[in-house]
């Protein structure tokens, strides 16, 4: 494959990512995106959990995939878990990569959480209505 176009998957991958992780830690924060964020952060969970029994736990198929590219690309890993791989391109910063870990699944849960919880309230809300 050329390597013009690898580069623009490698690039697609980075930013995708973002926006995903971007979109799962805050986009329960917009009314209208919350069943979105909970589809996504769900997908996420399913992925890193279910898919993890197979794969390791944090499995990501996209992450995954774009490993690949890099490789053909000829990079070589500089951490194992995606976001400190994100951090460390976008910062140059090296932090220790099990304390990202940690941070990561703290904040993704907390996420996870809160989308739940506005989902939950949601229902409740609507059963109210319903039952007027």
């Amino acid at each position: 494959m050329d390597k013009i176009i690898l580069h623009i998957i490698d690039y697609f991958f980075i930013m995708f990512h973002i926006g995903l992780i971007l979109f799962n830690v805050f986009g329960w924060i917009i009314p209208r995106w919350r069943f979105y964020n909970l589809i996504t952060l769900s997908l996420t969970a399913f992925s890193w959990l279910i898919l993890g029994i197979w794969y390791g736990f944090g499995y990501c198929p996209f992450t995954d995939w774009h490993w690949r590219v890099r490789e053909l690309l000829g990079y070589t890993y500089d951490s194992h878990s995606y976001v400190h791989f994100l951090i460390l391109k976008i910062t140059g910063i090296h932090f220790p990569e099990k304390r990202i870990d940690f941070a990561t699944v703290i904040v993704f849960f907390t996420a996870y959480f809160i989308s739940i919880y506005f989902a939950v309230k949601k229902r409740i809300l609507n059963q109210k209505l319903k039952n007027q």
